[in-house]
């Protein structure tokens, strides 16, 4: 049997120092390893050219080596000081705005070029839309609780009541949040110190990863733009819940926010998964109401807590004006046609498109019952018509309705991370739409995609990037197709 050649330059699971001098797609860093056996790579997501960061090694092969970071030992000279605590979730919060939008342009070009074979994506290249709020743009945060915190001088896990976010790299340990972390709401943030004193003060337990024991978990909110309000889902575990006060609680949230309080909702979580809301889990509500309403374009969506909807609203707006203006561009095959909204979530895009559109008929389509309940709803509320809604496989859908043959001009597709799969892209594709606007929250599935469907006769007219995650790696792309 052969022996398998050892790695002459890094080895799993050690630990190095490694400098960072170029940008790949996703926020991959890549340092080099240069020794008497040549030159090695290594990616280390998150980082970014110019800073010296402590990563350790996760896979290698001959060529190159994945790794995780641990921390940034010393910043890029592009960075900049900012007012905010640094989180896991902002790995690019010190860098200036124009230049992760030049970052994830280039490595978001490349990529369509690398893996869906087209050569001359920058003629097709639209705009890039930016998020209207750079800072505290989202509108959920989900904090947790853990009873092993860290300590940054001595840069070492220390047992203490904490509350805020995993530590980079290191899953049994959280990290206090004490301060705005520029992301989501500042008023907020800067009291969640009081709520983790608050919660230690009553003298029950944290969740301990390791040991998985504990009585508090996680406190999620959600924030709505349109009001201002906020509403809390505290999740506990049932144990001792009978010591634990949730009324008290509930006032002492209203003490820190007054009526900006929508509700607060109590979820019991007894699993080990670090999941918020448990498969066998139950959610009550404690005080006040169990949504928030928000407002995209005009329209009103009711949210609740674990409804879907777009992490920052303002640039969603954007994001769903663009993609009405690309299946809008032409009105012929929009205006008295069906409208195909595919993977339709809770029927955001459908209802923008119907209405502003003429008596065109969009049949929204998504595996997700609830999602589609909410669609049904959202609609109502909103009192648009021409909108139908099927909670369906979106593969099996299309064969099971033939009475949309022929009929179809214009397909939304706006699938998950992991993009569409093969065989569902063919069914789509067999329809015979001679145009195709797609969403993606990841251009790599999108641009693999792209290759199928240039394949079969479709073309890329326009493309645009909308930056729905400022100071992460995230990009979303809206592409037309045409035949």
């Amino acid at each position: 049997m052969a022996r398998r050649e050892r790695n002459k330059f890094v080895k799993r699971g050690e630990t190095i120092d490694i400098l960072i001098e170029d940008y790949a797609f996703g926020g991959k860093g890549i340092g080099r390893i240069r020794n008497e056996h040549g030159e090695f790579v290594v990616f280390v997501p998150n980082t970014l050219p110019g800073q010296l960061v402590k990563a350790q090694v996760k896979k290698s092969s001959k060529k190159y080596a994945e790794c995780k970071l641990l921390d940034v030992l010393k910043p890029s000279e592009d960075e900049v000081e900012t007012p905010y605590q640094d989180i896991p979730g902002a790995p690019y919060i010190q860098l200036p705005i124009d230049k992760q939008h030049d970052y994830k342009t280039q490595s978001t070009l490349e990529l369509f070029k690398r893996i869906g074979k087209v050569k001359d994506i920058e003629s097709k290249f639209d705009e890039f839309v930016s998020s209207p709020n750079t800072f505290h743009y989202r509108n959920k945060m989900e904090y947790g609780f853990s009873a092993i915190g860290y300590n940054r001088e001595a840069k070492t896990d220390v047992d203490e009541f904490t509350l805020g976010f995993k530590r980079r790299g290191l899953w049994w340990c959280g990290d206090n949040l004490n301060s705005d972390s520029g992301l989501f709401d500042a008023q907020l943030e800067n009291h969640l110190k009081d709520i983790r004193a608050y919660c230690e003060n009553t003298g029950l337990a944290p969740w301990h990863a390791p040991k998985k024991e504990g009585f508090f978990r996680f406190f999620v909110v959600r924030k709505s733009y349109k009001t201002n309000k906020l509403l809390f889902n505290l999740v506990t575990t049932s144990y001792d819940l009978d010591q634990f006060d949730l009324d008290a609680f509930a006032n002492y949230l209203v003490e820190l926010f007054g009526d900006r309080v929508a509700g607060l909702l109590h979820t019991i979580n007894d699993e080990i998964g670090d999941r918020t809301i448990a498969t066998t889990g139950s959610i009550s509500l404690v005080y006040g109401e169990d949504k928030i309403v928000e407002e995209l374009l005009g329209l009103n969506f009711e949210i609740s807590m674990k409804s879907f909807f777009q992490t920052n609203p303002k640039c969603a707006e954007k994001l769903y004006s663009k993609v009405a203006d690309y299946a809008l561009e032409n009105k012929d095959a929009i205006d008295n046609t069906v409208v195909l909204d595919l993977f339709c979530g809770t029927g955001t895009i459908g209802q923008i498109v119907a209405s502003k559109s003429n008596n065109a008929k969009i049949v929204g389509v998504d595996i997700v019952a609830s999602a589609i309940a909410d669609a049904k709803e959202n609609a109502k509320r909103n009192n648009i018509k021409g909108l139908e809604f099927y909670a369906a496989d979106v593969g099996k859908f299309l064969t099971e309705h033939p009475e949309f043959k022929n009929k179809i001009r214009t397909i939304i597709l706006d699938p998950a991370r992991a993009g569409i799969a093969p065989k569902t892209l063919n069914k789509i594709i067999n329809l015979g739409a001679e145009r195709l606007v797609y969403v993606s929250c990841n251009p790599a599935t999108q641009a693999r995609d792209t290759e199928q469907l240039m394949q079969s006769g479709y073309e890329i007219k326009k493309l645009s990037l909308v930056d729905q995650f400022p100071h992460t790696a995230h990009i979303e792309t809206v592409v037309l197709f045409e035949k």
